[in-house]
């Protein structure tokens, strides 16, 4: 669908190293450079689409009076993994380089994104912490991101299990439909069978309940040891990919990392990974802001 008519913004479709990237630039004039935002949409990599997040895209470039750049990354499982990922860099790398055109100050550039878009959102930033041949990204903002594949079980997975419209079966649901994996697999994920004790014990000082602070671990109950499974490990190794699982990636990738902005939702299941996130930012000295909703679900 074409973009519809905006008299403060001007709304063009265009592409991004081959990306569809749709545009929002400010009509009023500006006496220096402005910001700009680029935006991945959530939908669990399988839907959503420019279209469906043409709103909050007007209202980012209206209120904030930036350029905003919103990705139509291709969907899986057309596409299959990491193809999201790789075009959302793409496209973010080509916004650095040519900003200017725009109007944009690549020095003030953010990368922002909801559900899968703070998954790609925190993946990009990441990939791109070590590079010097192109601008810093000035910051990112993760909208209740998805961060993690390795623990179904958090406390905010609990409490939550049954909340509409992301459940915790669903949740997992949408995973294996994305990597194009049989959904027989739903069961031993959700108990935690995917994951070797060799991982759980590398990776639990970063993804552990006791990282949570109590305030929201009300009623969580630690779950029985689940019964290690090669045959599903062998078959879900992309869930261990930092591209996949950012949670999961080095001191050394994390530490360069720009200022961050992490929004929660109290009736998510993915709140608590935006919590040990937020805690694995801190931990390693990179400016952490962060907003929590009370009443807020995914």
């Amino acid at each position: 669908l074409p973009a519809c008519r905006d008299s403060r913004l001007f709304i063009k479709d265009l592409h991004f190293d081959g990306v569809p990237v749709r545009i929002y630039l400010p009509r009023e004039p500006c006496a220096s450079k402005r910001r700009g935002v680029i935006f991945f949409h959530g939908g669990c990599g399988i839907f959503g689409s420019i279209r469906s997040h043409e709103r909050i895209c007007r209202y980012i470039a209206r209120k904030s009076d930036s350029v905003v750049v919103s990705v139509g990354y291709h969907l899986a499982p057309e596409h299959k993994y990491p193809a999201q990922t790789l075009e959302c860099l793409a496209a973010t790398v080509h916004f650095l380089k040519t900003a200017e055109t725009f109007g944009v100050d690549p020095a003030r550039i953010i990368v922002c994104g909801d559900s899968v878009g703070g998954t790609y959102t925190a993946s990009v930033c990441q990939e791109l912490g070590q590079r010097t041949d192109i601008p810093k990204v000035r910051a990112q903002v993760l909208i209740y991101p998805f961060l993690q594949a390795l623990n179904f079980n958090l406390p905010s997975y609990q409490k939550n299990a049954a909340v509409a419209f992301l459940s915790r079966e669903r949740t997992v649901h949408f995973i294996l439909k994305y990597l194009s994996k049989d959904c027989s697999l739903k069961e031993p994920i959700l108990a935690g069978s995917h994951v070797p004790e060799s991982i759980n014990l590398k990776y639990r000082k970063w993804i552990n309940p006791d990282l949570i602070p109590d305030v929201f671990k009300l009623g969580y109950k630690p779950p029985l040891p689940a019964l290690f499974l090669p045959q599903v490990y062998e078959e879900v190794q992309e869930l261990f990919e930092p591209w996949f699982s950012p949670l999961l990636a080095e001191d050394a990738v994390v530490c360069p990392l720009p200022d961050t902005c992490i929004v929660t939702c109290e009736h998510d299941v993915l709140r608590d990974e935006g919590l040990l996130y937020k805690k694995r930012l801190e931990d390693n000295n990179v400016r952490v802001t962060w907003h929590h909703v009370e009443k807020g679900f995914h």
